[in-house]
């Protein structure tokens, strides 16, 4: 198969011969499409990038696009019958869902990118290129077939109701559910992906992904624990150990309790910490995973994490329960996800795919 740009997007009027020149190169999906163990193409995306590069730069975005598209008629194709592309500006679902479902999905989509931006206003960011990506799987067993992907060999794993995975073409994807319950899964992913070009650090990618998804997307149901029941968990998980996990990210990679606990100690943190959105808005901007963010709350927020922790807790502050890098045996998540290398239009730091379970 072979994958060119379309006239139409070089201009109505005769071209330039530089882009004329741009445009008459074309690249040939077929040689950077591999299979991968669970029978799902997948597109070399640095062969994707090296090409639209070589493009004159009002080429490049469209070329982009068009590359996302291209990639998901093939994985469309590999899903089956009953699995549909459909498009809404830069929204685009693949998904079996019943036609009007779809359309009230897109039109979700479209409206939640705008919702996000304004109350994440300064901090997320819309991609300058590519398509707002939903992948609907039928069932259970094709969605985790999916994912497995981004999962190395060995290892128990977490489980997921979604992801916002970036392997080169950012997308995020979930399975087959009422509208309902996919709408909570739809604001969190997107918020990660509004948040993609910030370094930030696990708790805080979580945790405003976790506001705004609530507050955007309000549960449909009461908790399964009472708030007191909660805190009695989390005083009686965390630990100067423990704590540790957290500020690193490695807590949403755990099978019991920390993983959920790890999602509601986000919420709790910047749900306390963005009250004050004037100070807390520079901190997230300037907070970095290398440190957890310690220098920046202390900077804007006039904080110690540490600190602010030990009183979510009602526990005296101690030095140990602070962020402390230099005993992590790991380099720092970016949150519930793996990294990835990729790069895509949004941004070209280490990519992600996030967990949210426990919702």
């Amino acid at each position: 198969m072979v994958f060119k740009l379309l006239r139409s997007l070089v201009s109505s009027s005769p071209p330039q011969p530089a882009a004329a020149a741009a445009a008459a190169q074309c690249l040939v999906l077929a040689p950077c499409i591999t299979v991968d163990a669970g029978g799902f193409p997948r597109l070399d995306w640095e062969a994707v990038r090296q090409w639209v590069q070589g493009l004159d730069e009002p080429l490049r975005a469209a070329a982009w696009g068009q590359a996302e598209l291209a990639w998901l008629e093939h994985l469309c194709g590999s899903l089956g019958a009953g699995y549909r592309l459909e498009t809404q500006g830069d929204a685009v679902l693949l998904s079996s869902l019943d036609a009007n479902i779809a359309r009230s999905t897109l039109d979700f989509m479209t409206k939640s990118q705008r919702r996000i931006a304004a109350v994440l206003e300064g901090l997320a960011t819309t991609p300058e290129w590519g398509h707002e990506i939903l992948v609907v799987f039928e069932d259970d067993e094709t969605y985790y077939r999916y994912v497995s992907h981004f999962y190395g060999e060995d290892g128990e794993f977490a489980a997921s109701g979604g992801m916002f995975i970036n392997d080169g073409c950012s997308h995020f994807v979930t399975m087959k559910h009422d509208l309902r319950v996919i709408e909570p899964v739809i604001v969190h992913e997107m918020t990660h992906a509004c948040l993609g070009h910030l370094p930030l650090p696990a708790w805080l990618n979580e945790g405003l992904a976790v506001n705004t998804e609530r507050r955007l997307s309000p549960p449909l149901s009461p908790e399964p624990l009472t708030p007191r029941q909660m805190h009695l968990k989390h005083q009686a998980f965390w630990t100067e150990e423990t704590i540790q996990e957290f500020w690193s990210g490695k807590s949403w990679l755990r099978t019991d309790d920390g993983n959920m606990l790890s999602y509601d100690l986000a919420r709790i943190l910047v749900s306390e910490f963005a009250a004050e959105w004037d100070s807390f808005k520079p901190f997230a901007l300037q907070a970095d995973l290398a440190d957890a963010g310690q220098s920046a709350a202390a900077e804007h927020l006039g904080v110690d994490l540490g600190a602010a922790v030990c009183a979510v807790l009602e526990k005296e502050p101690q030095p140990a329960w602070r962020p402390a890098p230099a005993a992590w045996l790991e380099a720092p998540e970016r949150g519930a996800f793996r990294a990835v290398a990729g790069w895509g239009p949004q941004t070209n730091i280490a990519a992600t795919h996030a967990f949210t379970e426990h919702r």
